[in-house]
């Protein structure tokens, strides 16, 4: 019988956890605060900024919510950023994504202060996970490694397969599954024989973005499945990267979509902001 990895009640542990923390630094009269940016008003991004204002309230951060209409320019959004940066009662600041076309995510992500940068995606933390030094590290693939542990499964010494190599999930998934001393392998739109590689992991991550592309045809006995896609299938109900009814027969655990990695991401967003509140370096 497969164990289902319930990504609801771990967010909520480490968010109960965080929550501590916060009324142990409340009680040092420090407040930390986290800022969040949107840019427009696509409505998958109010829903995900909506979520984290939640989150900041439920464990005690406060949260500057700054709701920027669609035409909002370049220099407008990084003159914002410039401010936050150097505002005292500011620890974090968040750029919702996508932004709208006319402004260059990469510029934005740069201008952020690694030291403020709660997202994990400015280079600066990006190559200081890539070289072992301290930093913060991207939301999702921390979250998943907190899947793991929790769960009491063990990273040390496995075979670990990554589909998927973007510089959200995918990349920053590998290193952070090095660190833990996997023996890992990314896989992407142009590995040949994926089915063979896929199919040797002891720990199989898929954040590919295709719906239930991996079917247990991927998968070896008694694998561990992370499932870090998210879709809407023709029912209009939410899927994974995985096929999630096939697979669970073969595996030994796996994540259901919803209510596995996604709760994660936002518990690790939280997690950054209170770290946020020692110095990083």
């Amino acid at each position: 019988m497969a164990f289902i990895i319930d990504g609801k009640k771990i967010s909520q542990e480490i968010k109960d956890e965080l929550k501590e923390k916060v009324n142990e630094y409340k009680a040092k009269g420090i407040q930390i605060t986290l800022a969040v940016i949107q840019v427009g008003g696509d409505p998958a991004s109010g829903v995900y900024v909506g979520n984290k204002k939640k989150a900041c309230e439920y464990i005690g951060i406060r949260s500057l919510a700054y709701e920027l209409p669609e035409e909002t320019t370049e220099d407008e959004l990084l003159s914002l950023i410039e401010e936050l940066n150097d505002r005292e009662d500011v620890n974090g600041i968040l750029v919702q994504l996508p932004l709208p076309e006319h402004i260059k995510e990469e510029l934005i992500i740069q201008a952020i202060s690694p030291a403020k940068d709660v997202d994990g995606f400015h280079p600066q933390n990006v190559g200081a996970l890539s070289i072992g030094q301290k930093g913060f590290v991207s939301c999702t693939p921390s979250g998943v490694i907190q899947l793991l542990k929790r769960s009491g499964i063990e990273i040390e010494g496995k075979e670990c397969v990554v589909i998927g190599r973007s510089n959200i999930v995918g990349k920053p998934m590998a290193l952070l599954l090095l660190r833990e001393n996997g023996t890992v392998t990314v896989c992407h739109s142009r590995t040949k024989n994926l089915k063979e590689v896929a199919g040797r992991a002891d720990i199989l991550v898929v954040a590919l973005g295709r719906p239930k592309f991996i079917n247990q045809d991927y998968i070896k006995e008694g694998a561990v499945v992370i499932d870090v896609g998210i879709h809407r299938d023709e029912n209009n109900k939410l899927c994974g990267d995985v096929d999630f009814q096939d697979a669970v027969p073969k595996v030994s655990a796996i994540t259901p979509v919803p209510g596995g990695v996604g709760p994660m991401t936002i518990a690790m967003l939280m997690h950054n902001c209170v770290e946020s509140v020692r110095p990083v370096d």
